[in-house]
């Protein structure tokens, strides 16, 4: 889809990085799963070869990424109808889900990207995970790998000052730290707010190395800094891990994870 396309150059633009990257990331835009266009609006759906592999899940992502752009064309008719001068072009909207890691043969993680684009100065992108367990053939949080996961308890404080200091040291190799201080420090020790979390792959098969959070654009910096993703190692976190966390964690972050584009 043109505008997606468009939208998503422009929004990769943030960063050096991405810019980098940019042709081939293009070179290789994906078959969607689901799309719906009109003259207003462009949105996709698209899911990844291992998603697809598993039947329970790929249905429970598509049936998510197909109220996502349902809700979204009927947003953007409603918009339509009130200021038709929005409407220069279409409205251009595309959520990916990609496979981070398989765990102990059971822990699917996954990072769901939304893109959008409605004519403003840039587009807008955002992050957030999901947890399957295909045992259960359903979506859970990390709660089952931890010992307690209370607000402001002692795991989720060990998960923040993790977080900070990643950040710290990422912002510190971009050559920005000290920008934006404050987004860093609003980061809360509650499960529900410490941000997006994934399963970290690992150089040991069939473990995680720890717990990676994913901060998009204006998360914690600029749009111009991109999207952060914060590494937490297992060790870190190893005084608070329940028999079930013990089992899955261990290894080291692998070096091509580390140097994935950001």
């Amino acid at each position: 889809m043109r505008n997606i396309a468009f939208a998503r150059t422009l929004a990769f633009a943030g960063t050096i990085a991405f810019a980098a990257a940019l042709g081939p990331v293009l070179a290789a835009e994906p078959k969607p799963d689901f799309s719906i266009k009109t003259k207003w609006v462009e949105a996709s759906v698209i899911l990844d070869a291992k998603i697809k592999a598993d039947p329970a899940l790929a249905a429970n992502c598509l049936a998510e990424g197909k109220k996502w752009t349902e809700k979204n064309r009927t947003d953007a008719d409603k918009e339509r109808k009130q200021d038709p001068d929005l409407f220069r072009n279409a409205w251009s909207f595309e959520r990916k889900y990609e496979t981070r890691s398989v765990v102990d043969g059971r822990y699917v993680s996954i990072v769901r990207g939304d893109y959008e684009y409605t004519g403003g100065a840039h587009p807008n992108s955002s992050s957030d995970t999901i947890l399957w367990d295909r045992s259960a053939g359903k979506r859970i949080s990390i709660r089952p790998f931890f010992t307690e996961t209370a607000d402001n308890g002692p795991t989720l404080k060990a998960m923040r000052q993790g977080v900070i200091a990643s950040l710290e040291a990422e912002k510190k190799k971009r050559g920005v730290e000290g920008t934006d201080t404050s987004a860093i420090e609003a980061i809360e020790p509650k499960l529900l707010k410490i941000g997006p979390v994934s399963l970290a792959p690992s150089t040991e098969e069939g473990k995680s190395s720890g717990l990676t959070f994913h901060y998009a654009p204006y998360a914690v910096g600029s749009y111009a800094e991109g999207e952060y993703i914060a590494f937490v190692p297992w060790e870190t976190l190893k005084p608070y891990l329940t028999p079930e966390g013990a089992k899955i964690f261990g290894g080291a972050r692998p070096k091509d994870d580390e140097e994935r584009p950001q």
